[in-house]
């Protein structure tokens, strides 16, 4: 006999018909209303279903073809639809909203507003729920990354020196500003790359494979980090390869191809000093 695993998704089969929907067999935890809304069409008794189960209005377990924003287990940034008295209420792609309690949450989470959560079952309760205290179910297991290997991640905190991210729905790690050459907004998921697991199992990430940056994409960052600058930069094929990395995260070969490419392309002038935008 097998438990319905509960906010998350199950093959389930298909076991009566009725005109509000399709029963499906949830063994030990009896019969699961699929309701006639989300059966697919041409379903009939002894087919499988992926579907997702959830709680409905009076506590009862009710099956979905619907594909919520997350399950049970899972890290998202999630819409807050509206709020009561006893906590908020996310959009979560489902009929019913997901709940979060006052003591779950880290700010008084306002209505409209997008939060950081992760989708975990009550114990106490039997009913999912959502906490903002994210930190206290990344894992802290030693993180089994190579140096290079991508990953995804989901951008989760700015902080002073950069931006947390959770990656591969499981670790904390971290992009510092001097990496980030595009806009980040919170809950954006994206691939990135693991530059260091350091000893005590901080992941340090960059969002461009070192070395593998295209030459083409790189030029069109330096022209418009010079004109973000005034039309001018002091960094030049003369610079320090620790600087140039340290600001475009690039190496100092890649770099000078791209102010060759530039330059050919009569996009700058190179200048003693450093290279300055081509008046033409």
């Amino acid at each position: 006999m097998s438990h319905i695993r509960l906010g998350r998704y199950n093959q389930l089969t298909v076991v009566k018909e009725v005109d509000f929907g399709v029963y499906l067999d949830g063994d030990e935890d009896g019969e699961i209303l699929l309701p006639k809304r989300y059966v697919p069409e041409g379903c009939v008794v002894g087919d499988m279903l992926n579907v997702f189960i959830y709680l409905d209005m009076d506590e009862r377990l009710v099956a979905t073809t619907l594909e919520p924003y997350a399950q049970v287990g899972d890290f998202a940034c999630l819409e807050v639809a509206w709020v009561n008295q006893y906590g908020a209420f996310l959009d979560w792609g489902l009929m019913k909203d997901l709940f979060i309690p006052f003591r779950e949450q880290k700010v008084k989470m306002q209505k409209g507003h997008r939060y950081v959560v992760y989708v975990e079952l009550d114990e106490e309760s039997f009913r999912i729920m959502a906490t903002a205290k994210v930190e206290k179910y990344l894992s802290d297991e030693m993180p089994d990354y190579q140096s290079g290997e991508e990953v995804d991640v989901m951008i989760w905190q700015r902080t002073d020196l950069g931006y947390k991210v959770i990656v591969d729905n499981k670790f904390g790690g971290m992009i510092y500003h001097n990496e980030i050459f595009q806009p980040l907004e919170i809950g954006m998921k994206l691939p990135a790359y693991i530059k260091q697991v350091r000893p005590d199992g901080k992941i340090d990430l960059e969002l461009q494979k070192a070395g593998a940056h295209q030459v083409g994409d790189f030029s069109g960052k330096l022209l418009q980090f010079i004109k973000d600058h005034g039309g001018y930069t002091s960094i030049n094929d003369k610079t320090d390869a620790e600087i140039i990395y340290g600001t475009f995260g690039v190496s100092k070969k890649i770099f000078k191809k791209a102010v060759g490419d530039l330059y050919k392309k009569r996009l700058i002038v190179l200048e003693e000093g450093g290279i300055r935008l081509s008046r033409s």
